[in-house]
């Protein structure tokens, strides 16, 4: 039975999109624009049951009520892929706060090491939005969680656009109230620790480098 903090998104521009990413014949511009795509359904998805308030509104023809965003979001992009998902977040949500968390993987151990770390003030009433493409041994997302952790945030959910169920029994395990909010949940890691069928270095193929 699957967590009930894990959300796989089941949308068709999802995974036509998808099917896009994981091909390796895709080039850098194609690849980027449904990047896009996938970021903009699953941040949308995933901020569905945010609190909201009602406000008085006058349209053109009459008064009437709306409801507007009641809840404070702190966007955290894990470096450098995160930053594949920014832009679109910051469109959705564009008063949202944002820090920074660099965590590189040691190509010998294929453990997380943090090498840069900028992030806000963090209430307890505020959401934080964990920005990490690839959910892979889930050493980086762990190292980011606890992070904001030590800074005051207790709600947290993870954006990933494919996760493997090695990252996602690591995270589980470690922050069992995380919500994770993915495109797909793919097969295992390899020897190498990629996620197997995935879709490559999500950063090497966004950023075309």
């Amino acid at each position: 039975m699957m967590n009930q903090n894990i959300t796989v998104i089941e949308h068709a521009l999802l995974e036509h999109s998808l099917s896009i990413l994981r091909n390796r014949d895709t080039n850098d511009s194609v690849f980027r624009r449904h990047a896009n795509t996938v970021a903009k359904i699953l941040l949308t998805e995933s901020t569905r049951n945010l609190a909201t308030t009602h406000t008085p509104v006058e349209t053109p023809i009459s008064p009437t009520v709306c409801r507007r965003l009641d809840t404070q979001i702190v966007l955290m992009p894990v470096l450098r892929a995160g930053l594949a998902i920014l832009p679109v977040a910051q469109e959705l949500l564009p008063h949202a706060a944002t820090g920074f968390m660099g965590v590189r993987r040691d190509e010998k151990t294929a453990e997380a090491e943090e090498y840069y770390q900028n992030i806000p003030e963090i209430p307890e009433s505020h959401h934080v939005l964990i920005l990490d493409p690839m959910l892979a041994t889930g050493g980086s997302l762990e190292s980011t969680i606890s992070a904001v952790k030590e800074v005051g945030a207790t709600t947290i959910s993870v954006i990933c656009v494919v996760a493997a169920p090695e990252g996602i029994e690591r995270i589980t395990k470690s922050h069992p109230e995380v919500r994770i909010i993915t495109g797909a949940i793919d097969q295992r890691l390899n020897d190498d620790k990629f996620i197997v069928p995935g879709l490559g270095d999500f950063g090497d193929r966004y950023f075309g480098a």
